[in-house]
């Protein structure tokens, strides 16, 4: 053995999976070396595009004067929906209900219905204010709890059925109705939507936009210039953040500077102010849940009857599968032995909400842990005690709502164990001490548990593409379809590959996502970026390996059991060749050193219209102990500490899971606490700016914040490497802050009423509900 392969023995791959390794773009994040779309250098001749939106709710369009607009200084071109010029139409579903721009009716304030291009992002801004719009207007329904029982819907509704709800709920010894109002939240991404287009010869365009979904942009720029797909290529390095908010809104910007391009020849960037980026973009569904629960003395659920009725806005975006996983989700982690859920995605006059961290199932598992709390103040227990009575079980415990059987229930484990380490029976005792000497500050506790479905309801959606190609010098190139907006999916589908050729992560080359090399890809949503692009990335490297082997195992005459890849090396009978000897080996002996990978979901199926299926190829579970205190008098309280433990399979990278969820967390937090999205009875939203919207900031933080992974955990699909999503998931563990204020409330008359506190539980909200325990109501 000579001496550069006694140095290779005694090395380790730097960069595997189940290593922590830092985000790879952290130190430019941290520097300001990390470019965005905004950071690219602008061509010469580059024109910058601004919205005009509408200033009603509701109405005909009667006249559009844009004469004063086309004249103002540096305006190069007025956008009208005239100039569109192939279909006016960016719906995802192809519902055609969505245009690039209004033609002659707009259905919310703020919707686009002119574009200005011009010379500079200020000549563009300040040219918009100069249009005459007259319009007719038209009666608008703004919230749903205006919304009669003939509301139109923007899509067909959905129901989940399993057994008979309505026998047993009127047999049940016991049986509570009520109503919650959940509120709705902006994505409010660091970066906001931009998309920069360049033309190209022969009719092409090249898009640099700010997307989670680059395939579905492509195809809406395509429509919306009539040409095929082919001739329309997106790109993205990465998002300064996305939630959801990227999945589809991101389609409107991008036909925009596109069409704006391919006409003037001249490259064009739009990127709207947050105001307007907040008034014309969609956000997470508000809901207004009604449920009917029966159950017996100890606490059994018995039976629950849900309706879940959402603020879908004027168009149907992606309210149907939101609204349907909300549905899948109004169980939590809980058996119900009789159940029905029932949604009612209403149109309403305003922005059309979209995809957002959960899609739906946030809102869908609130309903659950209202109906529990509901349960624990009627027969006096601990919510706790009542959590843990209606778990998932066993068999004929084990059938959810839409019928597939729970094979991987850890909850019951991963609550008890939370409940030992976060000492949750000794801090009720102190909570329960400190209350009743303390008249004016109450504290309040609270655990609650996440099951959350993996995988997109649209089975179509779950696969994914991915390109690899090993260099002569050993170094690897990685395309995928999957796409960074700060959560770590690139560096973990880098460790993948690094740890199938046993090579440090260094040599791998993490590239932008782009339409151009790996097609037809699927949005990175639904949790699954790791679980598609990771298992496609690893096929790709796999089909090399194979190839490698094989060439092996002629060239050295040994069988191919015998030829083993080790760290930055490979084993070939009793002798060890580099891996970047064997590499430039193979390309001499014309081996193919690329390949293209794939990778689809296996055993998920789902019918729609009976409601039942597999539409999820495993759960996540995790669970939060959170505990606060609330000044009565004023409303306004802290969250002293919070403890969560959440399992995440064998996880790629243990470093970027911790991050993921304690950033989930502090996200649920301030959906379910200070974000709070408020429309006039006009129509216009007066939440949209950081002055008016409150998202959490460090201060807002738990004192004591204690999150740690379930180090047992597997998961039992063969995932890639057995890991498990965990994007979405930890999202939902910001609930227990909300029931943890829920008890705090509770405890101002001893804890005889449910607060029925809805959501968010803004100061304004908590003074207002202990007014309402104070003075022995359950409900306003």
């Amino acid at each position: 053995m000579n001496k550069h392969q006694a140095q290779l023995d005694r090395k380790r791959i730097s960069g595997g999976v189940a290593t922590d390794q830092r985000h790879d773009s952290a130190h430019k994040h941290v520097t300001g070396e990390a470019v965005y779309i905004d950071d690219m250098p602008e061509p010469a001749g580059t024109l910058h595009a601004c919205l005009g939106l509408s200033t009603v709710a509701h109405g005909d369009i009667l006249a559009m004067d844009l004469s004063a607009v086309r004249a103002a200084p540096g305006v190069v071109d007025v956008l009208t929906a005239s100039d569109v010029p192939g279909v006016n139409d960016l719906s995802p579903t192809g519902l055609h209900d969505e245009p690039v721009l209004a033609e002659g009716k707009v259905h919310f304030f703020g919707q686009p219905v002119f574009a200005v291009i011009a010379e500079t992002r200020e000549a563009a801004r300040r040219a918009c204010r100069l249009a005459k719009i007259d319009y007719a207007e038209l009666p608008a329904l703004i919230d749903v709890a205006d919304a009669g029982p003939d509301a139109p819907l923007v899509t067909k509704p959905l129901t989940l059925l399993r057994g008979e709800v309505e026998i047993a709920l009127g047999e049940a010894p016991r049986r509570i109705r009520g109503q919650m109002r959940v509120g709705g939240q902006d994505h409010f991404y660091l970066e906001g939507q931009i998309a920069f287009a360049m033309p190209g010869e022969d009719g092409d365009v090249l898009v640099h936009s700010s997307t989670q979904h680059p395939s579905e942009v492509q195809h809406m720029v395509a429509h919306a210039l009539g040409v095929s797909s082919h001739a329309v290529t997106i790109e993205v390095r990465r998002m300064g953040g996305g939630f959801g908010g990227k999945e589809t809104q991101a389609n409107q910007f991008a036909a925009i500077a596109a069409i704006a391009a391919k006409r003037l020849k001249r490259p064009v960037k739009i990127r709207p102010d947050r105001d307007d980026d907040m008034t014309a973009t969609g956000k997470r569904h508000d809901f207004l849940i009604d449920y009917d629960v029966g159950f017996d003395d100890e606490g059994n659920i018995l039976a629950a009857d849900f309706a879940y009725a959402a603020r879908c806005g004027f168009s149907a975006d992606l309210s149907g599968p939101v609204t349907d996983r909300a549905l899948f989700h109004c169980d939590n982690a809980y058996f119900y032995p009789a159940v029905r859920a029932v949604s009612r995605p209403l149109y309403t006059n305003t922005v059309s909400n979209t995809a957002f961290r959960g899609f739906g199932g946030p809102q869908g598992m609130v309903g659950a842990e209202r109906i529990i709390d509901e349960v624990a103040f009627a027969v006096g227990k601990d919510p706790l005690d009542i959590r843990k009575l209606n778990f998932y079980g066993g068999p004929g415990r084990d059938t959810t709502p839409y019928h597939q059987t729970v094979e991987d229930n850890v909850v019951e484990r991963i609550v008890a164990e939370l409940e030992e380490s976060a000492a949750y029976a000794r801090r009720r005792r102190e909570i329960a001490a400190f209350n009743k000497n303390s008249p004016v500050v109450k504290r309040g506790l609270a655990l609650t548990p996440v099951k959350f479905g993996i995988s997109f309801t649209a089975t179509h959606f779950n696969q994914a593409g991915a390109l690899v190609h090993v260099y002569t010098d050993g170094s690897v190139h990685l395309n995928h379809g999957g796409t960074e907006m700060g959560q770590g999916l690139y560096v973990k589908v880098a460790q993948v590959v690094a740890e199938e050729f046993q090579i440090d992560i260094d040599r791998v080359k993490i590239t932008a996502t782009t339409t151009g090399k790996v097609p037809n890809t699927s949005a990175t949503a639904a949790s699954s970026g790791s679980d598609l692009n990771g298992m496609a990335a690893q096929d790709a490297a796999r089909q090399i390996k194979t190839r490698l082997i094989d060439f092996a195992a002629d060239r050295y005459e040994v069988p191919t059991d015998q030829i083993v890849f080790l760290p930055g090396r490979v084993r070939v009978g009793n002798q060890e060749i580099a891996f970047d000897d064997l590499i430039h080996q193979a390309y001499m002996a014309r081996v193919q050193l690329s390949a293209a990978g794939f990778y689809k979901t296996p055993k998920i199926h789902w019918d729609r219209d009976k409601g039942q299926g597999h539409p999820f190829y495993y759960f996540a579970y995790g669970a939060a102990c959170a505990e606060v205190s609330v000044d009565t008098l004023t409303g306004e309280y802290m969250v002293e500490r919070v403890d969560i433990l959440h399992e995440v399979g064998r996880s790629l990278n243990p470093a970027i899971d911790l991050g993921q969820i304690e950033g989930g967390f502090i996200q649920g937090m301030g959906w379910l606490t200070t974000e709070e999205l408020v429309w006039d009875k006009k129509g216009r939203l007066a939440t949209h700016a950081p002055s008016t919207y409150k998202i959490p900031l460090a201060s807002d933080r738990p004192k004591i914040f204690n999150v740690a992974l379930a180090d047992w955990a597997e998961n039992a699909e063969p995932t890639v490497h057995r890991s498990k999503a965990v994007g979405e998931p930890p999202f939902m563990l910001g609930m227990a802050v909300l029931h943890a204020l829920s008890d705090a409330v509770a405890s101002v008359a001893g804890h005889r009423l449910c607060p029925r506190l809805d959501a968010p539980a803004t100061p304004e909200r908590v003074l207002m509900a202990v007014e309402r325990v104070r003075a022995g109501q359950a409900d306003a």
